[in-house]
């Protein structure tokens, strides 16, 4: 089928084990593209890490791929919503969604994002007067959530803990396990997330994301969103919204810890801003903050790996897949490509300064994926990312209390394998 090399080794691909080891440890040894046996198909899958390799997959020959390994167990969770359906389907969806994550829209929730930041910030008075750690995995799991449920429902959410008698979401911060009982327990939601809907159609759509959904029309047949589909968009909304931006902030503040000079940095810049968290030029304006957060997700991009399975015969880099190949592509290894990144292990925002980002393969950095199936949101997660680090860092700094580096956890997303346990000190 190809002339690909590779290990003898095979790649347990239920992500119960630790694969992103074995991908890195195949990675260093045979390059950009290598083949691995995977006992779960039955056959090869191949793994290219190359720029190149990343324009023909995601972008230019895109449409000779659909998603591949790992897309039942997101359809289980989150049904047939826009990160896990294909075709004609997928289109319509995604151009009916796209009008929720305009830049306007995405200014109308800087209030809410600065408020729920500004709630965690008193929060954290307490523990830093007295000394106390803090679980930060769980203080971030929750602030992120409270975001992208307001986001989504805006005063509802209230009414919904009514009925349930408390958030019924917020086991998504308070079960980490992403199992099938998980699945179901995150299901079973669904009508919470209808009766809120049938409310709407009846009082009025509303302006957040939901009502967005709601009045969101086919382009050519005019047709709002079946019932199905509805509630499908909405969980995925949550998901997508919550656990990609709280992994990526848990290292960030990680890293942050560990580099005093690139902490210095944030706070001289942090320190100057007006902290106008409303007004969306105010926020752009934390260009090194940016950096750092562009930086932390280039050595820890929540989504680790992107599946894919080809449609046709294709040829990738010069090498032969058949039809119906399972190909992988990690933005973890493609981050770490020692051609394209010097010092590609070092913690450095600089590289993502204007004039270093012009002069790099833009295909070498695609932490919210790349083409046509690119992450909706990247604009509200990164808004909502700078703000809470501009809020945060300019009252506290984060001080990590373990001696052993944190490890990872490659699931779904890659996250700490533990709670990261910190110590606030009051900044003055």
């Amino acid at each position: 089928m190809n002339n690909l090399p590779g290990p003898s080794a095979p790649l347990d691909i239920s992500f119960n084990e630790d694969a992103l080891t074995t991908l890195s440890a195949a990675f260093a040894k045979y390059g950009d593209a290598f083949q691995i046996f995977s006992p779960a198909t039955g056959s090869n899958i191949c793994v290219f890490s190359q720029p190149d390799h990343v324009r023909h997959v995601l972008v230019e020959k895109n449409a000779n791929f659909t998603k591949g390994i790992g897309i039942e167990r997101v359809r289980i969770l989150l049904g047939n919503g826009i990160m896990a359906s294909e075709g004609d389907m997928w289109r319509r969806q995604r151009k009916m969604i796209q009008p929720a994550f305009h830049r306007d829209v995405i200014s109308g929730m800087l209030q809410g994002i600065g408020k729920a930041n500004c709630d965690l910030r008193d929060k954290w008075q307490t523990p830093a007067s007295t000394g106390a750690d803090i679980d930060l995995t769980q203080h971030l799991s929750e602030v992120t959530l409270t975001i992208v449920l307001e986001a989504i429902f805006g005063q509802d959410i209230a009414e919904i803990e009514a009925v349930a008698g408390g958030n019924p979401f917020m086991l998504l911060a308070n079960d980490t396990e992403r199992n099938l009982q998980f699945a179901y327990k995150f299901r079973s939601l669904s009508g919470l997330v209808m009766n809120c809907v049938n409310r709407r159609r009846s009082e009025g759509a509303g302006n957040d994301l939901l009502g967005m959904l709601i009045a969101g029309r086919d382009r050519k047949s005019n047709d709002p969103m079946t019932d199905r589909q509805l509630v499908d968009e909405v969980l995925t909304l949550i998901v997508a919204g919550h656990e990609t931006t709280a992994s990526a902030l848990n290292w960030l503040w990680y890293l942050l810890a560990h580099h005093p000079e690139v902490e210095r940095r944030l706070h001289d810049e942090i320190d100057a801003w007006d902290e106008n968290f409303t007004d969306m030029a105010s926020v752009l304006q934390l260009t090194y903050t940016r950096q750092a957060i562009e930086e932390t997700m280039r050595l820890y991009p929540p989504g680790w790996l992107l599946t894919r399975r080809s449609i046709n015969a294709d040829v990738i880099g010069g090498h032969a897949i058949a039809a119906n190949t399972d190909v992988f592509i990690s933005p973890y290894l493609v981050h770490r490509h020692p051609v394209f990144w010097a010092e590609p292990d070092k913690f450095d925002p600089d590289r993502f300064e204007t004039t270093a980002k012009s002069q790099r393969n833009r295909f070498c950095y695609l932490p919210f994926a790349l083409g046509p199936r690119a992450c909706i949101g990247e604009h509200f997660a990164m808004v909502e990312m700078i703000i809470h680090t501009a809020l945060i860092a300019r009252k506290y700094r984060l001080r990590y209390l373990r001696e052993q580096p944190m490890e990872m956890e490659c699931q779904v997303n890659l996250r700490p394998k533990q709670s990261i346990m910190m110590r606030l000190e009051e900044r003055k």
